[in-house]
């Protein structure tokens, strides 16, 4: 199993071993949220019904709480026993009483700030919590799983999951079933090898341990055999290489099952050409795979998208449902992961029910092989690494980890959607970039596809039954998570509001200012038969995370938002000579454009504007150092050295002073972008530079869209055929990738 295999036995007090343990609050959905999907279902969906689509416009501020960690505030809250629990950037954990908002303690794993210079892929942040018997369990940034006392927040157990010589890290949510805690990590973006690993919740001693990918062949495969099989889907030494497939979000237990099902993230480096010289399909990547939980052993797999090439992780959140497809009851896990499609699978047998077109234009297949389990039929011409030449692909990440909900009483699944694209550009050499990809760089080999005029960015009412869209509303978000209740509403953040929609129709019915940004999804929950709603998000400008929670009359006043200070660009004169400028421009692409381009997922800024151009003292002491550590800005001291940041200085100051503030350039302002940043040319979800990812609908198209979504049949898909010209709404979209 290697090192990975031998770290990780758990330290401190046994803590409840022995007891008896209490009732698992998760087993179903009460008037609790006791997991980070609600319940082992992970449907999202509250059966409290006191806030309903007739009266949800009485709702109010009960209670907020600022938080001082800036970073992505990225976490579902949990309600368990009266206490609300909250994680925030650089794992922090903080308890409320649920009713009055005081703070009843604060954990800190105290997350060495230094590791996120060479780790982390894409942001300081965390999805949340799991609770198990009296304990509130979380994965930290830098692999730790660490269990506390819910009531006092005493440490019980902890202990370290990934090899911490390895650039791996921890972002996601552990998930606690039939007293096992199912974690996994992030690292494909760093060349790395993905695994599950499954630990005690009394005691944090390591019980198994699942690669998701081949390792050397010539070591054997006694502890995995199916990885002997998966081995020969693979070509060339792979292994030097990592492969990538860290499952670093999507778990979910079911109790019926008694299986943990999972998704793998994407291939490493990204074109399959180059990992896996000689094609093949390249297993585990982009999969959705099922252990035994007790023992860890395989019992299913599907992988979604075969040779990966497009940064298509399936780690999505999951959903298991019970539903009645053609006069059958089916119990099913669905997910709709990014590479634009929603799938329906029996949760025993991994038996593929339907897997449909959430978007339309999707050109990375052209159908299925249903007699063979649904398996996809690849695009030829969507292999850049094969062909030599670049690939706009549909969709780029049609959806991310934000959390969808299920509605048992409507028995839609909401899906927060995007519709874009992206063009690869292979780059073999890897010094130059990660993943062996440029975006949006190059001269495109084809023509752009016609993306149409409609909204890039939606709320998705599908229906897995009938097998396509209730309706979809432009007024809701591609890009935060979504809450179901009994009320026949459904609630979403969008920019810095809270909307609630009616979970039937999609009319949204209510709207109010929250002052901060929710990525994840509220909550809901009663106590003394007052139904609460609840969430975290992250303020403007960076400045830290809100807690924030609704009632009805609830008549708390927020703060006013601070004022939006512009930023100024005032650059020194132009310096270094061209080898410096060209070694600047390599280690910017690498380095710097990944949160400051086009994803810019942590509000981080335009370095354009940054007043610390002009002085290297101070440059170096930003991006060597860690002197802006807590406000989110990673140091670099293991990747870059003083030349290194001096030579970066120096590509911004000529940006600054040649192209202005960004002109056509995104978010950051780089003028083209290698994997790992990207050289944005316009923001994600569809918006120009400047805009919003989820700016609404174009082209006039209706807030409440129930036109039917092009779906099923294979003449949706696009083919091999050169892609038509762009028309209006038709340009390309940059990534804005969210994930790890």
């Amino acid at each position: 199993m290697g090192v990975v295999a031998c770290v990780g036995a758990g330290s401190g007090s046994d803590g409840d071993a022995g007891r008896k343990p209490r009732p698992d609050p998760a087993a179903t959905m009460t008037n609790q949220w006791a997991a980070p999907g609600g319940d082992h279902t992970e449907q999202r969906h509250s059966p409290l019904s006191q806030i309903n689509a007739s009266n949800v416009r009485d709702l109010g501020v009960a209670w907020f709480a600022n938080l001082p960690e800036r970073g992505g505030y990225q976490g579902t809250p949990l309600l368990v026993d009266g206490k609300l629990i909250v994680t925030t950037p650089w794992s922090k954990v903080y308890a409320f009483d649920a009713k009055s908002g005081r703070q009843l303690w604060k954990y800190d794993p105290k997350v060495p700030r230094e590791l996120a210079g060479g780790v982390l892929c894409c942001n300081v942040a965390n999805r949340g919590a799991a609770y198990w018997n009296g304990k509130i369990i979380w994965a930290t940034l830098d692999g730790r799983l660490v269990a506390v006392n819910i009531n006092d927040g005493s440490k019980v157990w902890e202990s370290q999951t990934v090899d911490t010589t390895k650039a791996l890290s921890i972002t996601g949510a552990p998930r606690v079933g039939n007293g096992i805690v199912f974690i996994g990590q992030a690292g494909a973006e760093y060349l790395q090898r993905g695994y599950l690993s499954g630990w005690d919740a009394e005691t944090g001693r390591k019980l198994w341990h699942w690669w998701t990918i081949p390792g050397n062949p010539a070591e054997g495969f006694a502890d995995q055999p199916e990885l002997e099989w998966a081995a020969k889907t693979w070509k060339g030494e792979w292994w030097k290489y990592g492969g990538g497939g860290t499952p670093w979000d999507g778990i979910v237990y079911d109790p019926e099952t008694d299986l943990v099902i999972f998704g793998t993230g994407n291939g490493s480096p990204w074109p399959a050409g180059l990992r896996s010289p000689g094609g093949g399909d390249n297993l585990f990547v982009a999969s959705i795979v099922a252990l035994h939980a007790r023992t860890g052993k395989y019992a299913w797999h599907y992988q979604t998208t075969p040779m990966d090439s497009f940064d298509y992780d399936n780690t999505s959140p999951f959903t298991v449902a019970d539903l009645v497809i053609g006069g059958q009851k089916k119990h099913v896990v669905m997910q709709a992961p990014k590479n634009g499609l929603v799938y329906v699978i029996e949760a025993a047998t991994g038996k593929v029910l339907s897997a449909d077109l959430t978007v339309p234009g999707v050109n990375w297949l052209t159908g299925f092989d249903e007699k063979n389990n649904w398996k996809p039929i690849m695009n030829p011409d969507a292999d850049p690494a094969r062909t030599g030449k670049s690939w706009t692909v549909v969709p780029s990440q049609a959806h991310l980890w934000y959390p969808p909900a299920f509605n048992p009483q409507t028995g839609l699944l909401y899906l927060p959607t995007r519709f874009n694209s992206f063009t690869v550009v292979v780059e073999p050499d890897l010094a130059k970039s990660k993943q062996g990809i440029v975006m949006s760089g190059g001269q495109p080999s084809y023509a752009a596809p016609d993306l149409g005029t409609g909204p890039r960015a939606y709320l998705l009412a599908w229906d897995p039954v009938q097998r396509k869209a209730a309706w979809q509303s432009a007024e809701g978000s591609g890009s935060n998570g979504v809450l179901s209740t009994a009320g026949n509403l459904v609630f979403q953040g969008v920019g810095t509001n809270l909307l609630a929609f009616r979970a039937d129709t999609g009319q949204k019915i209510w709207t109010a200012a929250l002052g901060a940004s929710v990525a994840a999804a509220f909550i809901s929950y009663s106590i003394d038969g007052v139904q609460y709603l609840a969430g975290v998000g992250t303020l403007g400008g960076n400045a830290g995370g809100r807690v924030i929670v609704f009632k009805s009359g609830g008549n708390v006043e927020l703060p006013p938002a601070p004022p939006v200070v512009q930023p100024v660009l005032n650059p020194p004169p132009d310096f270094g000579d061209a080898a410096m400028l060209a070694k600047g421009e390599q280690k910017y692409q690498q380095h710097c454009t990944i949160c400051h381009e086009g994803r810019n997922t942590g509000g981080f800024p335009n370095l354009r504007t940054s007043p610390y151009l002009n002085s290297a003292a101070a440059f170096r002491a930003v991006v060597l150092d860690g002197a802006l550590a807590e406000a989110g800005m990673l140091p670099f001291p293991k990747a870059l050295n003083a030349e290194d940041a001096e030579a970066i200085r120096a590509h911004i100051v000529r940006l600054a002073n040649t192209e202005g503030a960004g002109g056509a350039a995104g978010a950051g302002g780089a003028r083209g972008s290698a994997a790992g940043g990207g050289r944005a040319g316009v923001a994600a979800g569809g918006a120009r530079a400047g805009g919003s990812p989820d700016a609404g609908p174009r082209g006039g198209a209706s807030a409440v869209d129930t036109r039917p979504v092009q779906q099923g049949g294979m003449g949706i898909f696009a083919t091999g055929a050169p892609a038509r010209a762009a028309g209006p709404g038709g340009q390309q979209d940059e990534i804005n990738q969210i994930h790890q």
